[in-house]
């Protein structure tokens, strides 16, 4: 058996002002051919989970195409049809292959349209034609839509945020396709869209958690295949954004539908227990600073690199900085232009600096400091957080500089912090610190849980805010909970 195996990921923001070009995506790899194999094989990644589970099953693997791009706006026409180009090329190029395993995101939005994954599978299927199987992974922030139902045999997402679970996506994608092609799987899905949104929200707390649970039981169940909560992306301007359950089942479609409406039913009586707010920086100190133990750490849902945001945004670390802290730490703002300056001045100089808020001015506005240089470093490390344990990370020329007694890391490239990693290298046992502040909305859980007391999460303007109204949602094709009065099963609910 044959399989041919590829990526193409992105998570689009579309109120970014920062568009998402070719370069976005060469940036994190541009990957074709046997390069894909030696890059991901032992990643704890979607991919990593398809070489693996293909070599221990003595499967072939044609690597076809992978590239990654952080989240940011809107994907430009160019760089859509760049993206295109390179994957259904090498697609067309494949011989022999019996099956097709993707990984995509599902919450992809170009100029040309505003449902990536569903046109690109929509026009691969076109030229597999319909007897050679399509497996796709997908993150469970995905948007999902009848047209990637349609063109693909099986979707499957991650259950768990942090998405700790990809490689075993990966993993049970290349098993599927192996029970397609022996023709012990004929897989039939059913997709429940629900007319609401929701925060970023854990799974391992409630109520993302006990969604999870009630899907867990039913995949328990005979037949069952898949049932997957797609918490959706709710920072993005599209007619199709929300909630959905696709369940997958072995030919049985009326299980399929009442699953996934079980499920969905269960969402919805649970809605209210999404919304939440959390605290603003200044009061995060302070209830930072009651708890017992070290390190407690406070990450800044509202300018999270993961969802779209600039990662230079100012409104936590302006915080640390003013409230004379005596033990605390901040891991870490982007911004290249300042980083020069720093490392040019050199390691044990003290100079006058404008740092962050230089892409727009939602997220604060730059901090005049004077910064002490404790360190330079070249950015490089390779992560430990159970989430794509393994990924070789490059942010570029990077400094610890200190401003006010606070330790604060400067990088090149965006991205948000997932573990101790970025600390370790510039001279930081956080560990050592009372307080912790990282950019990051979930993920950094994974990474951080072992070793921290406590997590507080705080919120202020920015692109990945908790509070939607924030936001001009002017494109919806429907009304959507929390936002307006909505109809639910012909049951109209209020706010």
């Amino acid at each position: 058996m044959k399989i041919l195996i590829g990526e193409i990921a992105h998570e689009t923001n579309t109120f970014s002002n920062v568009k998402t070009d070719e370069q976005s995506f060469r940036l994190w790899g541009w990957d074709v051919g046997e390069e894909i194999l030696t890059k991901h094989r032992g990643v704890r990644n979607a991919i990593g989970g398809m070489i693996d589970q293909a070599e221990k099953l003595e499967i072939d693997i044609l690597p076809t195409f992978t590239t990654f791009a952080y989240p940011a706006g809107i994907i430009t026409t160019e760089a859509f049809n760049a993206l295109r180009d390179e994957l259904i090329g090498r697609v067309k190029e494949a011989k022999g292959y019996d099956a097709v395993v993707l990984s995509l995101h599902g919450a992809g939005v170009a100029e040309p349209t505003e449902d990536f994954e569903g046109t690109l599978l929509t026009e691969i299927r076109a030229i597999i034609g319909n007897d050679i199987p399509l497996i796709v992974t997908l993150d469970l922030h995905a948007n999902m839509t009848e047209k990637m139902v349609e063109a693909a045999d099986v979707i499957i997402g991650n259950h768990l945020y942090p998405h700790t679970d990809s490689f075993e996506n990966g993993m049970e994608a290349v098993e599927l396709a192996k029970k397609i092609v022996e023709g012990t799987l004929k897989p039939t899905m059913y997709l429940s869209l629900l007319p609401m949104i929701i925060p970023t929200s854990t799974t391992n707390l409630s109520p993302a958690k006990d969604v999870n649970e009630l899907c867990y039981q039913w995949e328990a169940s005979e037949n069952v295949v898949d049932c997957t909560f797609y918490h959706g992306f709710p920072y993005t301007n599209i007619s199709n954004i929300g909630v959905g359950v696709l369940v997958t089942t072995n030919d049985n479609a009326e299980l399929a539908q009442q699953i996934a409406e079980e499920v969905s039913d269960f969402i919805w009586k649970m809605r209210h227990d999404f919304i939440v707010k959390k605290p603003n920086p200044k009061e995060g100190i302070e209830l930072a600073l009651k708890q017992e133990g070290r390190p407690i750490i406070l990450n800044e849902t509202s300018d999270n690199p993961g969802g779209g945001t600039p990662g230079d945004g100012t409104f936590l670390l302006r915080q640390l900085i003013d409230s004379n802290l005596e033990s605390a730490c901040f891991g870490y703002i982007y911004d290249p232009e300042t980083v020069r300056k720093v490392s040019k001045a050199g390691v044990g100089a003290t100079v006058n600096i404008v740092l962050g808020g230089k892409t727009d001015s939602l997220h604060g506005e730059p901090i005049e400091t004077e910064a002490y240089v404790k360190s330079i470093t070249d950015g490089r490390f390779i992560q430990t957080s159970p989430m794509e344990k393994g990924t070789h990370v490059n942010l570029g020329l990077s400094v610890r500089v200190q401003c006010n007694g606070i330790d604060v890391i400067i990088c090149s490239v965006k991205s948000q912090t997932l573990d101790e990693q970025v600390f370790l290298l510039h001279g930081i046992d956080v560990r050592d610190y009372k307080i912790v502040g990282l950019k990051s909305s979930q993920h950094f859980r994974a990474g951080f849980e072992p070793i921290c007391k406590g997590i507080i999460t705080v919120d202020s303007p920015g692109l990945t805010t908790l509070d939607f109204s924030s936001f001009n949602y002017s494109n919806l094709k429907t009304k959507l909970f929390p936002l307006h009065e909505v109809s639910y099963r012909g049951i109209k609910v209020e706010i």
